[in-house]
């Protein structure tokens, strides 16, 4: 077994486990000297289609997921359970994510505050529509402020000014969450008269819980949903 760089969950099993580099810098020697059965890759951030493509070359049997919803994410478990011989395995975790993240709904005529997820400020990139985070922020009780056909994309700070969403949620990808920066926000000049600004409503959320399709998003989901609660009830 062998694990990228960044991989960092669970602890203890990766605990003395080889890395074999960043996820955008694979080092496929490293990974065929290791004669793996199967190897997990992704599709889900740009670039990763360049490590796929050299990994293909190798012949090295791979599965390399690019959900863009949360019903994906639930098909990806169950392919990555079949082909680890865990049918029964996949089938139960992916009802116990799609069970929690059911979750009981807000009341009837609760607002809905439109959330934008930052996955990097500079410049400001968004998830939209087709992403199952979008998934996640309905389910949350929010709307997606990035309402568009997109997986994601980078925004001029005064387009995600003139999004002006209610909340605005730090998951900075590759950065440790005590790392975020809300300062820097509330300082930026373009944000100045945002709602997110004035009422002080942004938050940080671990990219860990929101940017991987796993069953954490679970954690990801009830965090954004505690924040839209505390956020709804401040304004009644």
């Amino acid at each position: 077994m062998g694990v990228d760089d960044f991989s960092d969950y669970p602890p203890e099993v990766l605990a003395g486990l080889p890395r074999v580099g960043p996820d955008l810098g694979i080092d496929l020697d490293a990974v065929v000297a290791l004669e793996p059965d199967l190897v997990l890759a992704s599709l889900t951030v740009p670039g990763h289609e360049r490590v796929v493509e050299a990994l293909d070359q190798t012949g090295l049997p791979y599965l390399a997921p690019a959900p863009t919803s949360l019903a994906d994410v639930y098909a990806d478990i169950h392919q990555i359970a079949d082909s680890l011989g865990l049918p029964d395995r996949g089938r139960e975790v992916a009802r116990q994510m799609a069970e929690a993240l059911e979750g009981e709904a807000p009341p009837s005529g609760t607002p809905r505050p439109r959330i934008a997820v930052q996955w990097w400020p500079k410049p400001p990139i968004l998830p939209g529509r087709l992403s199952w985070v979008h998934g996640l922020i309905e389910r949350a009780g929010g709307t997606n402020a990035l309402d568009e056909e997109v997986a994601s994309r980078p925004l001029e700070p005064t387009e995600l000014a003139a999004l002006d969403p209610d909340i605005l949620i730090l998951a900075w990808c590759g950065v440790e969450v005590e790392k975020y920066r809300p300062d820097v926000i509330y300082r930026h000049p373009a944000y100045a008269a945002t709602e997110f600004v004035t009422q002080r409503q942004v938050f940080s959320i671990s990219e860990a819980f929101l940017g991987r399709p796993s069953p954490r998003l679970v954690d990801g989901y009830q965090a954004l949903r505690g924040i839209i609660e505390h956020c709804t009830a401040r304004t009644k």
